[in-house]
């Protein structure tokens, strides 16, 4: 979702000095909140965090200079004139967090929470998508999902908001209580739970008790959203129960979920979808193809009816989902006679997300002459079974008919490794090393999946692929177009 400038007043002076028991300067109004000035624009509020790499003092006289409402800082700092509008605090990130919480406090929208190993920022962009169209809706702008970013996505919701969306992730126990805590959903949604962040939990049952956590914030008698088909939905029910959840709603495509599909008609782009929502039938069209991207609707649509949403507006939205940049976009490049398709899915990698990925592509149909080529990158955080799981991609793979296979990183080289030899397309230790390699082997009509973790930076080669575009531009001047909404 791209961020929108809210029409509507934030704070001024006298109420965030109220909010962070702060000192206020001036009299000024602000219509945002930034904590980075190079997406601060004009009427923003300037809330200076200082992080691991920088600190956001170094920036407040260049946020003032950029137009900023007012400016966040501490007590005693002397890089703006004593005058500069703002309020002075003892600590900025509490600052921010109880800008966060007086939101939260003043607000009257209906609140829902989304977390889950996969799928929670494509439920969140979705759900976001089906209720803008009925009311003031406010959301978390892409993943701001941690501490600092889920208070900073709640300072930024206005009162008037009647809906609020907010995306929750960790990946140590312990992080989403607070976060919970702190924006009091009404609707808890759990996308998945699956083996990821392995590297810092025993088990998967660790790893849902940390989901779990995001109960520990739902309003008296709110409502938990839950996938029935994932083997710790029992456990999540029974924690969600002992959180006082009033309601536990389920989707998936399990016999007894609440919310389940009925019956799919997938093909390259999208999927046809009639699903029984609560004992009432409903066709829609999912935008996006992926068996994962119908079972994530499920969800949306589960939540949204817990939302109070109009259902059959929301049915009619979900066409319009388009996925985040980096989780599944799909770039149309021109490439000499003819076309290259980047499915640009560079953000992130867990098992089941990457064997979801590929099984998109062998839904894909090449053009002329082309292949169906994946493009993969350690998947990180998985701890003492990293190798295995890695290696497990290889019937995926296969299963889906996948003609050549580039692998970057140390856990893509034992997959490499087990891959038929008429498979592998080359390897490299890093991405950067890989790009070009990939960018020399392609050809017109080909079909590109590039994934991986966030931290083996894959998005280097869908960059070295873009490239490739400008390099053979047509006469109109197009360099290739995006589809699926990017």
């Amino acid at each position: 979702m791209a961020m929108k400038k809210t029409p509507f007043v934030l704070w001024n002076a006298a109420a965030a000095a109220a909010a962070t028991e702060g000192d206020a300067t001036g009299e000024w109004r602000a219509t945002g909140v930034s904590i980075d000035t190079r997406t601060l624009v004009p009427g923003d509020l300037f809330v200076a965090i200082r992080g691991v790499a920088s600190d956001g003092h170094d920036f407040a006289k260049a946020a003032l200079e950029k137009g900023a409402a007012g400016v966040v800082v501490r007590r005693g700092f002397a890089g703006v004139p004593d005058d500069a509008p703002g309020v002075r605090v003892d600590d900025t990130l509490q600052a921010l967090e109880a800008l966060g919480r007086t939101a939260r406090d003043r607000s009257r929208a209906k609140i829902c929470a989304v977390t889950g190993s996969v799928g929670k920022t494509g439920s969140k962009e979705a759900l976001a998508l089906i209720l803008e169209r009925q009311g003031v809706m406010h959301a978390s702008q892409g993943n701001l999902n941690n501490h600092w970013g889920l208070p900073l996505s709640l300072a930024r919701m206005p009162v008037e908001a009647q809906f609020g969306v907010f995306e929750m992730g960790m990946n140590h126990p312990g992080e989403i209580r607070p976060l919970s805590q702190m924006a009091r959903p009404h609707v808890a949604l759990i996308t998945t739970v699956e083996l990821v962040h392995s590297e810092y939990f025993q088990s998967v049952e660790e790893i849902a008790d940390a989901k779990a956590e995001i109960f520990d914030g739902l309003v008296e008698g709110g409502t938990a959203v839950l996938n029935r088909d994932n083997p710790m939905f029992d456990r999540l029910s029974a924690a969600a129960r002992r959180a006082g959840a009033g309601e536990v709603v389920s989707f998936g495509k399990h016999a007894e979920a609440d919310v389940r599909v009925i019956e799919t008609r997938p093909d390259a782009v999208g999927t046809s979808v009639l699903a029984d929502v609560s004992g009432a039938e409903m066709k829609y069209r999912v935008g996006v193809p992926g068996r994962h991207w119908v079972i994530n609707t499920l969800g949306v649509l589960a939540a949204a009816k817990a939302m109070g949403a109009d259902m059959d507006v929301a049915a009619a939205m979900l066409a319009r989902i388009a996925p985040p940049k980096g989780r599944g976009n799909r770039l149309v490049i021109p490439f000499e006679e003819g076309e290259l398709t980047v499915i640009d899915e560079s953000y992130n990698a867990s098992p089941v997300a990457v064997a979801a990925a590929i099984e998109v592509l062998g839904m894909s149909e090449p053009g002329a002459g082309g292949r169906r080529i994946a493009v993969l990158g350690d998947m990180l955080e998985l701890g003492e079974k990293s190798d295995d799981l890695h290696r497990s991609l290889a019937g995926p793979l296969t299963a889906r008919n996948v003609d050549a296979v580039f692998t970057a990183g140390s856990g893509m080289g034992g997959l490499f490794d087990d891959l038929p030899r008429a498979m592998r397309g080359g390897h490299a230790v890093t991405s950067d090393k890989l790009a070009p390699l990939v960018a020399s082997a392609v050809r017109p009509g080909d079909v590109v999946l590039v994934k991986g973790s966030y931290g083996s930076r894959m998005g280097v080669v869908v960059d070295a692929l873009t490239a490739l575009g400008r390099s053979h531009e047509r006469p109109n001047g197009g360099r290739g177009r995006a589809v699926n909404g990017e």
